[in-house]
């Protein structure tokens, strides 16, 4: 980077546009050295078509991005050789061994090739693999396959990894595995870009969000602060609320969500929302619990289901 640039993504008035379809709609944001930053929003947001951009697979309609302090339209290559990209399929080559698939990977990056073997065999201990170097890429599972993905982006010591949902469609105990090598590379200072779907591995991995809808920013911030400030500290959630429950709410003011069959009330430590609402009405059909990002999430893109 340069003394100029303080960032590691600069994005201004990014846009994508795929014939008459904007996939992204003019957003801007920035990552700091050493943060993990995290894309959240619906299907179809525009989360995918904006990291394709910053690492160089799809080039953008308008607007600036600049990576280290260099602009991508003139110093793409430059800017591809330091970052290291996790797409969400896994596209190891089914024909090679575990290691294999990293040395060859390597030579794209003209590393010498006794340095190739000493850091794949690096990268194989670091995601717990090194035992399974000399056995096909199909006879692993699929956490297995993605923690080799993961290893794969940093064949070339990155200082920018970005990462497309990188634990869907894995069980819990995969995605934990995944998040703890993550976690070692924040440690170590890597700046991360992620987009995922799993709410909780948002408030995990990232220090602060942007939720997008429709190709626009919605909001950005800190996980924590994000809840706070759109849904709150206290949730209660009413199955088939009654008018004495509706009276109430409206009578105090709270935030709230009305659904088919379910309300859910919003409040903060200071609303005495339990006492004034949980004990008398939550005897039966009602959850009492803390507020998520879950939450944050559903009110500002909606309960509708996304193609």
């Amino acid at each position: 980077m340069t003394e100029k640039e303080p960032y590691i993504i600069h994005a201004r008035d990014l846009r994508k546009k795929f014939g008459s379809f904007t996939a992204v709609d003019g957003i801007s944001f920035h990552l700091v050295p050493g943060e993990c930053l995290g894309l959240l929003g619906p299907n179809g947001a525009g989360k995918t078509s904006t990291i394709r951009m910053v690492y160089g697979f799809s080039p953008m309609t308008s607007g600036h991005l600049d990576l280290f302090g260099l602009d991508m339209n003139t110093n793409w290559r430059q800017i591809k050789s330091r970052i290291g990209v996790c797409q969400q399929e896994n596209n190891l080559d089914p024909d090679l061994s575990v290691l294999q698939n990293l040395e060859v990977f390597a030579r794209y990056f003209n590393i010498a090739r006794k340095e190739i073997r000493d850091r794949s065999i690096q990268l194989l201990k670091f995601i717990a693999l090194e035992n399974r170097k000399d056995d096909k890429v199909t006879s692993l599972s699929g956490g297995m396959m993605r923690r080799l993905v993961l290893a794969r982006a940093l064949i070339n010591n990155p200082e920018l990894l970005v990462m497309d949902e990188p634990t869907s469609g894995l069980d819990p105990q995969a995605r934990h595995q995944v998040w703890e090598r993550l976690e070692l590379l924040q440690e170590n200072g890597l700046s991360i870009l992620l987009t995922t779907h799993y709410m909780d591995e948002a408030s995990r991995l990232c220090e602060r969000l942007i939720i997008m809808d429709h190709g626009k920013v919605l909001v950005e911030g800190r996980p924590d602060d994000l809840v706070r400030s759109y849904a709150g500290e206290h949730v209660v959630e009413i199955v088939n609320p009654g008018r004495e429950v509706k009276e109430l709410v409206d009578a105090h003011d709270f935030v709230h969500d009305t659904l088919d069959h379910r309300m859910i009330i919003y409040g903060r430590e200071t609303d005495g929302l339990f006492d004034l609402i949980g004990d008398k009405f939550c005897r039966q059909g009602c959850i009492k619990r803390l507020a998520t990002l879950e939450d944050v999430f559903l009110r500002l893109t909606g309960r509708e289901l996304r193609e």
